[in-house]
């Protein structure tokens, strides 16, 4: 039984990245089966709560603000609204539902009030809840918490290198400390990257040294393919190559054994075979429905039909950590703090987003 390391040095993880790759994905399969069943995939809904309009400038992201996209934004929406759509995922097979806002930060108020109540909502669903909502302290993870959170998304991107070649207006280490202040709570950890935005191996294998050597490391790791959106900093970089996946995903399940590798963003790109290898190598999460946030995403029937070919199965909810209790708002021990945290502006200047910044449609 391979024990957890956290000392994995970027040299290692290259050399396991370019390794032949039958004997790449021998290693990472026989790992995969150690510490999970092959045949099992969670599958989790990403919706939307709150869309566009977003201050940040990422290179990779068509709902910021300052970028000319076609996305239209839209206000947060209604705990009603999210229960329709939880009961719709929970339906076609979710076990998950994960709502992203496109918000900096969280701010202390009657929209964060909102989506303590969708998380109470969801919960109480027996579906296990995921948010995505910027950067928070830890006292708003604390009511994330109470309110029956089961999972925190913030991914780190790419390594702490390239991360500066891809966004300026925060920095490295807010990501970190956001992670830090889940982590003092008793959700979990949902923090991975996205390749293919021109970023080398040695980016790459960075993130995953920056990911394992996080004590827990995440219980899931997101990866995805970039996805160039028309108005984007990143729009004309080339679509990211199967074999550069499946690498990634295999590096990524032996460096992380414990963690469920998430096949994210990108998959409309990749054929059922070679979805199937990247399954092999160590993938056991995927994100259903017809979207991620904005951009595409196979349809879940489609999905469902790869599953019954491939004999792969749902993951139930709660497998892995039991489902948190729910505590109601007028019961919560956390209150709003009114918080005004300074989250980091770095001085650095991008020039492809100051240009596409400029751009008009």
């Amino acid at each position: 039984m391979n024990t957890i390391r956290y000392n994995w040095t970027k040299e290692e993880i290259i050399a396991l990245y370019n390794k032949p790759l039958m004997d790449l994905l021998f290693e990472a399969a026989s790992i995969h089966r150690q510490f999970h069943n092959p045949n099992v995939v969670q599958v989790s809904t990403l919706l939307s709560i709150k869309t566009g309009g977003c201050p940040e400038d990422c290179g990779y992201c068509p709902q910021a603000a300052r970028y000319h996209t076609n996305v239209e934004g839209n206000d947060l929406m209604s705990v009603s609204q999210v229960k329709a759509q939880a009961l719709r995922a929970k339906a076609s097979g979710s076990s998950r539902v994960c709502m992203g806002a496109a918000w900096r930060n969280v701010k202390d108020g009657p929209e964060f009030d909102q989506v303590l109540e969708m998380v109470r909502t969801i919960n109480k669903l027996d579906m296990e809840v995921c948010c995505t909502l910027g950067m928070i302290t830890e006292n708003q993870a604390k009511r994330l918490a109470e309110a029956g959170l089961y999972a925190y998304n913030h991914n780190l991107d790419s390594s702490e290198e390239y991360y500066k070649e891809v966004i300026s207006t925060r920095g490295y280490e807010d990501r970190l400390e956001t992670i830090d202040n889940v982590r003092k709570t008793n959700v979990t950890v949902c923090s991975g990257g996205i390749i293919g935005m021109g970023e080398r191996i040695e980016d790459r294998a960075g993130m995953l040294v920056a990911l394992a050597s996080l004590n827990p490391q995440p219980e899931s790791v997101p990866i995805n393919a970039l996805v160039a959106v028309e108005g984007t900093p990143l729009e004309n970089e080339k679509p990211v190559e199967i074999w550069d996946m499946i690498r990634m995903v295999a590096t990524t399940r032996i460096v992380m054994p414990e963690t469920q590798v998430r096949l994210s963003a990108g998959r409309t790109q990749m054929s059922r075979e070679g979805q199937a290898m990247c399954f092999f190598a160590g993938a056991n999460s995927i994100f259903a429905g017809d979207k991620l946030l904005t951009t595409p995403n196979p349809d879940v029937n489609e999905d469902m039909k790869m599953f019954e070919l491939l004999g792969l199965e749902p993951q139930k909810p709660f497998i892995k950590k039991m489902q948190p209790q729910t505590v109601e708002a007028e019961d919560s021990q956390y209150t709003t703090l009114g918080e005004k945290p300074k989250w980091s502006r770095p001085s650095h200047t991008i020039e492809r987003n100051i240009e596409a910044s400029l751009k008009r449609k």
